[in-house]
């Protein structure tokens, strides 16, 4: 009897910032979002240290993360509006408004890494599809990478 391995969830594989292929490896050198002295925080390996998997599939790939780390932060912005609203409400006689987008603008700059690894792997997730036989399919070459242009940027 074959023992067959429960298929990793999409989900936690994305808020776990693993590998869309393998859903095991991390794509991310420091667990840590905010391991901010040593810049590691947003530093990718060239490939999956589980399946091998380049975590960069062309050059400026991860340009397009700007547009969900955009998407995010409004999300964000609109769940604490509602959230601020429903638990203490808003009044015109009163700086209310003036006290919720202080907390806003604050704590989205606290989880502006959360937000930025958040996307990179959203993003990375939707162009490399799980593989749940990728021990025995390797990775082919990435057809849009010019070996002589990489680190020119």
């Amino acid at each position: 009897m074959s023992e067959q391995k429960a298929k990793p969830s999409y989900l936690l594989s994305v808020l776990g910032n693993k590998c869309p292929r393998c859903r095991e490896g991390y794509i991310f050198e420091s667990k840590n979002a905010y391991a901010l002295k040593k810049s590691s925080y947003i530093k990718m390996p060239e490939k999956c240290p589980v399946c091998g998997q380049p975590t960069e599939i062309e050059v400026g790939f991860y340009y397009g993360t700007s547009y969900v780390s955009y998407t995010l932060t409004v999300a964000y912005s609109v769940a604490t509006f509602i959230a601020w609203w429903v638990l203490l409400g808003f009044s015109i006689y009163d700086n209310s408004i003036f006290y919720w987008l202080g907390f806003n603008s604050i704590s989205m700059l606290l989880l502006q890494p959360v937000f930025m690894r958040l996307s990179r792997s959203m993003w990375f997730s939707w162009f490399v599809k799980y593989d749940p036989d990728w021990k025995n399919h390797p990775v082919g070459k990435q057809e849009r990478i010019v070996e002589e242009h990489m680190g020119n940027w």
